[in-house]
């Protein structure tokens, strides 16, 4: 058993063989195991890339994170506020604090837009734009919802699939936030709007390292620094996987295989190539890449927050992270704080190319000119670069990854795909673990359709 990519999809599946006594391998292209889902250390100080929520309405997938890391699975308190035109708002929504915050006048807008929206809502819904303003009215889609998102995704929210929002915020309304403000003991049933999590004591790599630990002692093999560069295919079958790393190329046989790896890259290493047109669609397929910018700041506290969203249009960080406010261990020193400073880029756009020193010169300007840290509390700091981070819903997608889907399913019976960009699907680490445990389940026998898991987005911003 082949298995590709040694994020959470990967290592679930490994997991899960595991436990029935099928011996698999894992292959990994990085140096580290987790994925997106990793921790860095950076002279003792650890940081979550993208930040990592573990929740979930899955007792299984809740049952396989406490098994591996037990009392060192903590549950944590959640507090993310929005920051624009240089004021705090609560998040989710408090009306005392929007309505001091924006004002009387903005909040009477805000009020007659959501009324009208209502009203005459947009017939059809095609784009991220339509979506939202549907749901909280233009003037409130402008406010709290454009800058960002076109910040995060790089292209106009009329470019961004209406599916994307379904599947990132559904559950959460204009209604729902008032109510939820309004009677706060009534437990919300939106998932954006909960108010606690559980989270790694060392951050999400301390997940997959642990997980990665007992697999090596069950004798499932877990490679480093194997890039797959070739699948051989014959006979409607994956034959080989061949991969590059120190050694040179080495080649890996199994009877079914498993891949997390980004479906752009899987297909354009099948060797035979696809026919033209599903090489199209795969290269057709777009990522959001990532940075991170940590800085250590020489104060006890700088916010009470875990993550603060960026809706500044003046500045180019997106995010900021708190680690010390996801766990005391992310910092080693109680009376520093560690803030990473999130960017999203395109690689090879100037941000991403730029050197190391320059971005961690704007970062340090930036969380000034915010008002989060003096110059000279500023001391060190470090840049880490996530490629392919987020798969794009550009305009089209659906059906090129039809296509690509139809192709597969009928030319390679051993291959299955699993987890976030396996898949291109912007899912979280429980669907990418729900993925793996259905395709192992397979290849046990079972008869999971991998592409319907999550098909129904209710699920990803819905509390159990």
């Amino acid at each position: 058993m082949v298995i590709i990519g040694a994020g959470p999809a990967g290592l679930t599946a490994a997991y899960e063989l595991s436990k029935c006594g099928v011996p698999a391998l894992v292959l990994e292209a990085d140096s580290t195991v987790g994925g997106i889902a990793r921790t860095v250390n950076y002279k003792g100080y650890l940081f979550d890339i993208g930040g990592h929520r573990f929740f979930t309405k899955w007792d299984e997938v809740n049952q396989i994170w406490t098994e591996i890391l037990g009392d060192k699975f903590l549950l944590r308190p959640r507090l993310s506020r929005i920051y624009y035109r240089k004021k705090f708002f609560s998040y989710p929504l408090e009306l005392k604090n929007a309505l001091f915050g924006l004002g009387l006048i903005e909040s009477v807008r805000i009020a007659a837009s959501y009324v009208r929206s209502q009203l005459r809502p947009i017939p059809r819904e095609e784009n991220l734009e339509q979506w939202v303003s549907n749901r909280f009215g233009r003037r409130l889609y402008e406010i709290f919802f454009k800058t960002y998102t076109e910040k995060v995704w790089g292209v106009p929210c009329t470019s961004i699939s209406a599916e994307w929002a379904a599947q990132r915020i559904r559950g959460l309304s204009l209604v729902a936030a008032v109510r939820n403000a309004l009677l706060p003991k009534k437990k919300s049933t939106a998932k954006t709007l909960m108010t606690q999590f559980h989270y790694p004591e060392r951050g999400p790599g301390q997940m997959w390292e642990t997980l990665t630990e007992r697999l090596t002692q069950a004798q499932t093999r877990v490679l480093t620094e194997r890039r797959v560069v070739r699948i051989g295919h014959s006979k409607g079958a994956v034959t080989h996987v061949i991969t590059r790393g120190a050694n040179g190329e080495e080649s890996f046989t199994g009877t079914d295989v498993i891949s997390s790896m980004p479906i752009r890259e899987l297909i354009n290493a099948l060797d035979p190539l696809p026919p033209e047109d599903v090489c199209r669609a795969a290269n057709s397929l777009r990522y959001r890449d990532f940075l991170i910018v940590s800085l250590i700041i020489n104060r006890k506290d700088v916010v009470p927050d875990n993550w603060i969203y960026i809706h500044e249009a003046g500045v180019r960080v997106g995010r900021i992270q708190n680690f010390k406010n996801w766990s005391p261990a992310m910092v080693p020193d109680a009376g520093k704080t560690c803030l990473g400073m999130e960017y999203f880029v395109f690689e090879n756009d100037d941000l991403w190319s730029s050197p190391d020193a320059d971005l961690l010169g704007l970062a340090r300007r930036e969380v000034v000119k915010l008002g989060l840290a003096q110059p000279e509390e500023i001391q060190d700091g470090t840049v880490v670069r996530m490629p392919k981070a987020y798969p794009m819903y550009d305009p089209g997608w659906d059906g090129q990854l039809r296509l690509i889907r139809d192709y597969l399913g009928t030319s390679l019976s051993n291959l299955q795909l699993v987890g976030r960009n396996g898949l291109h699907k912007y899912n979280n680490q429980d669907h990418s673990m729900v993925t793996a445990l259905c395709a192992a389940r397979n290849i046990l026998g079972a008869h999971h359709d991998i592409w319907a898991i999550n098909t129904e987005p209710d699920y990803q911003e819905e509390e159990k």
